[in-house]
C-alpha cells in the first residue's frame, strides 16, 4: 500500500508526495483582491518545505462573493500575475499549486454577518442566523451569471499556471448552501432531491472544464455533514461524491459543517471517517482534513486507504518545514531545499 511519501497521479499532473496544504484565509489583501507579498512567502515556504500541493486560500470568483474585505479574487485579468508569480516560485521548489475558487453566498462578508456593500445572495431567502443579514435568493439569471463567473475565474487559474483547480463546495459558502437542506428551500430544478440540489455544483464543474481542459485535475471541497439534524450526513455526501465524479470531478477534499451556526466537539481527524466513507461509497480519490498533526498519523490514514490526499492546515501554520519533520520520522527522504541541504543531518525536534 502506498505511504503518505508516495506520489500520486490524478489526471495530468504528479504529486511528490501526498500531502496538501488545506486552503486557509489570510485575511490580508486588499479590495483589489490582488495576492500579495504576505502571499508570495506564506505559500512559498511551504512549497519550500516540502509539500506535495500547495492549495491556495478561498478565491472569489466576484467581487461581493469574498469571505471579507481581505479575500483573494480572480474576477479581474489584473489578478493573474500576482497569482503566477506564487505558482512560478512553487513551481521552483518542486510543489503543484491549486487554487479553491468559490463565492460566500448568505455569508460573503462574514466578518460583518454579511452587512458588506453588497447585497449577499443565496439559493433561497433565508439568513444564516440572528442579526445575519438577508440573502436575496439567486434568480435563474443570476444563477447562469454565478456559472459564468466560475468559468472565467477558471480562465485566469489556468493563464497563472495553476495546477488544480478545487471548487469551493462547504463551510456553509454558495455552493454548499444550494447542496444543503438547511439553506435551499427552493420548489425548481435546483431545489428538492439530490440530483437538483448539485445541479449548481454540476453546472460550475462543467463550466470549470470548458475552461480547464479535460486533463488538469479538478477537486471538490465538500461539508460530509452539517452537524444538525435535517441536515447533511456522510451518506449525502457520498451521493454528491458520485454526482460530481460523473461530471468531471476527480478528488472530494472532505471537510465539514459551516451551514447551520453549530459548533462541533472536534478531537485528532475526526472528520478522517468522514473521507473514509466517501471514498468506499462513492469509489472516488478524496482528501481527509482535520486536526491532523502527527506523521504516524497521517501515514496511517495513507496506509489503510481513508484517503489519497492528507490535508494539513495548523501543522504547516506552526511549521512549514513539517513534512521534513515527517519524513525523518518515518524513515524516508525528504525535500530540503538546496540552501538548507545541511539541515538534513542536524536533530529534528517533534512538532508540541
Amino acid at each position: 500500500m502506498p505511504g503518505l511519501f508516495d506520489p500520486l497521479t490524478i489526471q495530468d499532473v504528479t504529486l511528490r508526495n501526498r500531502l496538501m496544504m488545506s486552503p486557509m484565509c489570510q485575511y490580508v489583501a486588499g479590495d483589489d483582491g490582488l495576492a500579495t507579498d504576505w502571499h508570495l512567502v506564506h505559500y512559498g515556504a511551504r512549497a519550500s518545505g516540502g509539500v506535495g500541493l500547495v492549495m491556495i486560500e478561498a478565491t472569489s470568483v466576484l467581487p461581493g462573493g469574498r469571505l471579507s474585505r481581505g479575500d483573494l479574487g480572480l474576477w479581474d485579468d489584473a489578478q493573474i500575475e500576482p497569482l503566477a508569480r506564487i505558482v512560478r516560485y512553487c513551481h521552483s521548489q518542486g510543489a503543484h499549486v491549486g487554487v479553491q475558487l468559490g463565492h460566500g453566498g448568505r455569508k460573503a462578508w462574514s466578518d460583518d454577518r454579511a452587512w458588506g456593500p453588497e447585497v449577499p445572495v443565496a439559493p433561497s431567502a433565508v439568513a444564516f442566523d440572528e442579526g445575519w443579514r438577508m440573502p436575496v435568493a439567486l434568480d435563474q439569471a443570476g444563477i447562469d451569471d454565478m456559472v459564468e463567473a466560475f468559468a472565467r475565474a477558471a480562465r485566469r487559474a489556468r493563464e497563472a499556471g495553476v495546477d488544480v483547480i478545487e471548487i469551493h463546495g462547504a463551510h456553509g459558502y454558495l455552493i454548499s448552501e444550494f447542496l444543503s437542506p438547511l439553506a435551499n428551500r427552493r420548489q425548481d430544478s435546483y431545489g428538492g432531491d439530490h440530483q437538483n440540489r448539485a445541479r449548481l455544483a454540476v453546472e460550475v464543474a462543467r463550466a470549470i472544464r470548458s475552461e480547464w481542459g479535460p486533463a488538469r485535475p479538478l477537486f471538490a471541497r465538500l461539508s460530509c455533514t452539517d452537524w444538525e439534524a435535517g441536515g447533511n450526513t456522510p451518506a449525502d455526501a457520498a451521493i454528491y461524491a458520485q454526482i460530481l465524479r460523473s461530471h468531471g470531478v476527480d478528488l472530494i477534499d472532505c471537510s465539514s459543517g459551516g451551514v447551520a451556526p453549530v459548533r462541533p466537539r472536534v478531537s485528532p481527524g475526526y472528520q478522517v471517517p468522514f473521507a473514509s466513507e466517501v471514498r468506499a461509497v462513492a469509489g472516488v480519490p478524496v482528501a481527509a482534513v482535520g486536526l491532523i498533526s502527527l506523521p504516524q498519523q497521517a501515514d496511517a490514514i495513507i496506509r489503510n486507504q481513508q484517503a489519497d490526499l492528507v490535508a494539513l492546515g495548523r501543522a504547516l501554520l506552526r511549521s512549514p518545514y513539517w513534512p521534513q519533520y515527517a519524513a525523518r520520522t518515518l524513515g524516508v527522504a525528504g525535500h530540503w531545499p538546496k540552501p538548507y541541504d545541511g539541515v538534513a543531518q542536524m536533530p529534528v525536534y517533534p512538532e508540541r
